[in-house]
């Protein structure tokens, strides 16, 4: 058990409870429902009610069990991989695949076939996610970076906290976006209203930048390339969404009848960070995949 402890602050008086615990971290509603429920979660030292209403200065304790433990199994998944060395991998990742195992895509993920296909992985983030120093989401395509030791990771997380790595995104979005570049510098936090979704608020929240330039513009839609100056989650779909111009097949952030593609049409294109040993810098690039060069080739024709 993982104890966690939280104190309600005035602003919550009367509110229920389990509306208000996800504001104070990664937690879904339905998840402190069921704490609530197993009686893994006391008010003051006692259990409540799932209708439980705050009062300022509670005292919540919650008994995290520990959670469900996964056997991740190597699998002969064909990989477009890039790039190799004894420190670093840097694989080309296709749309529909899922970085790493958890709940509900305990196989056919990135890390599966990462552990076929490649003797060590860097241990530091456990068994679910060998090597794996940052993600992608899985209806997006492109670059990652993997590192196959603990010295190489520790390396390649603190250029992504300093921000020197580069990382270059294309993306189809809708509306033709007038102005040929700008940056969006707009935090983002979890959406109170939608626990699976981001948005950009100033409560509990992270700074988020991205710039974007404007490739070639459409009838309806504008084809660009975005910048990562951050690396939160969704961040590219959030602030698109955000300014009004959302990617395209991205039901979760803009309308659901959009272009002919399972997923959005965002593509991780260039990958550089300095070689955790040599100190080089490296950059590599991965083209559009098929299914978006085809999209906007269409688009073409119809404008």
């Amino acid at each position: 058990m993982n104890k966690v402890q939280v104190t309600i602050e005035e602003k919550h008086e009367n509110e229920r409870l389990d509306k208000v615990l996800p504001q104070y971290d990664d937690w879904s509603r339905s998840q402190v429902q069921i704490w609530i429920k197993e009686g893994n979660l006391e008010v003051n030292g006692k259990t409540v009610k799932g209708n439980y209403k705050c009062k300022a200065g509670d005292e919540v304790t919650i008994n995290i069990p520990e959670p469900e433990v996964l056997d991740v199994v190597p699998e002969n998944i064909p990989l477009d991989i890039v790039f190799e060395d004894s420190d670093v991998v840097v694989v080309n990742k296709p749309r529909g695949m899922v970085v790493h195992p958890a709940p509900g895509h305990p196989s056919g993920t990135l890390v599966n076939g990462l552990m076929y296909h490649i003797k060590d992985l860097s241990g530091i983030n456990g068994v679910l996610r060998p090597g794996i120093v940052h993600r992608i989401d899985k209806d997006t395509s492109g670059l990652l970076m993997v590192a196959k030791n603990d010295k190489s990771h520790e390396s390649l997380v603190e250029q992504l906290k300093a921000k020197t790595t580069l990382r270059k995104y294309f993306a189809i979005v809708h509306g033709v976006i007038e102005h040929d570049h700008a940056t969006i510098d707009a935090p983002i936090g979890r959406d109170k209203k939608d626990r699976q979704r981001m948005a950009v608020t100033n409560e509990n929240s992270r700074d988020a930048v991205t710039h974007f330039n404007v490739v070639e513009r459409f009838k309806d839609f504008s084809f660009i390339e975005c910048q990562l100056e951050t690396g939160r989650t969704h961040q590219i779909r959030v602030h698109m969404h955000y300014i009004g111009h959302p990617v395209a097949g991205d039901p979760k952030y803009g309308p659901k009848k959009t272009l002919d593609i399972e997923g959005q049409a965002l593509h991780a294109a260039t990958l550089g960070f300095e070689h955790p040993t040599t100190g080089e810098f490296m950059q590599f690039e991965a083209p559009l995949p098929d299914e978006m060069t085809k999209l906007l080739d269409e688009l073409k024709k119809r404008s």
